[in-house]
């Protein structure tokens, strides 16, 4: 086995036994980021529960009204994407690790009837769970597919935003992502995500490190490498802004990009 497959092995295990504990629709037990503790800053707790960092509270609570609550008590994120990405009706999106759909039922409301939101991941207790929530919702223009971010199993040009919340930094293949949200996004296509980002590049020994990638913590690009990165698969237009802290060295951001129009002259600011 690899290290990328050993890697693998460890988040499925990771969010499955997350997704089993948001499926309970309880607050289940563990530490918030920075205690020390393996269960990680991306898993709901009862301390996180009340850590304004991460999950539901980094909504307005006006955008939960009418969610189903294992939606809410599974959000495993790090900020609010959708409201980065200025959704329109009509639109179609992707989200990038959707967990249990907190993000993708959000998304769905704001692109409407007209609209589609596929949501992406590789975690089958985490689909079990979003199609469930997705069920209880009553929402029709949401498809969950079982896949890896680094392989979007989409056509080229197929989506006008993508979206994603504490998820890219879970992958050891950053490159792939990037490439793959390229890719699927139409000309003009807008890139809008929430991830933590860390303040100088991380010492080899923690990158490997199974517990902390999955804690959202080893896998943490640059800002700099961050901005490289995306400007190395074609994004324009890169934007960077700081959201919180999280941990010692280590910041929530919300990143947007686009993937230009075919004429250079065409391209317009995200």
């Amino acid at each position: 086995m690899t290290e990328r497959d050993a890697l693998t092995d460890a988040l499925q295990t990771h969010y499955g036994a997350a997704a089993r504990r948001g499926g309970e629709a309880a607050n289940p037990a563990g530490d918030a980021c920075g205690t020390g503790a393996t269960v990680g800053c991306c898993t709901p707790s009862t301390a996180a529960a009340r850590d304004d960092r991460f999950g539901a509270r980094l909504y307005d609570p006006a955008e939960l009204d009418g969610l189903p609550s294992t939606a809410v008590a599974a959000s495993l994120g790090c900020a609010n994407p959708v409201a980065l990405a200025d959704l329109e009706a009509g639109e179609v999106v992707l989200d990038l690790g959707s967990g249990g759909g907190i993000d993708v039922l959000l998304s769905a409301r704001r692109v409407g009837p007209t609209g589609w939101v596929y949501g992406l991941d590789m975690t089958p207790e985490m689909l079990e769970l979003a199609r469930g929530n997705q069920a209880r919702a009553g929402t029709t223009n949401v498809e969950f597919l079982e896949g890896r971010i680094e392989a979007v199993p989409l056509p080229d040009a197929s989506v006008d935003v993508v979206v994603s919340n504490c998820v890219i930094g879970l992958s050891a293949r950053k490159d792939a992502v990037f490439s793959e949200a390229f890719r699927v996004l139409r000309p003009g296509g807008r890139f809008a995500v929430a991830d933590i980002i860390a303040d100088r590049e991380l010492d080899a020994p923690g990158t490997a490190d199974t517990a902390e990638w999955a804690a959202c913590l080893a896998g943490a690009l640059t800002r700099d490498q961050y901005r490289v990165r995306l400007a190395d698969a074609g994004f324009r237009n890169v934007a960077i802004a700081g959201s919180h802290a999280v941990r010692d060295g280590l910041t929530s951001v919300l990143v947007r990009a686009r993937r230009p129009f075919a004429c250079p002259g065409d391209l317009a600011a995200p």
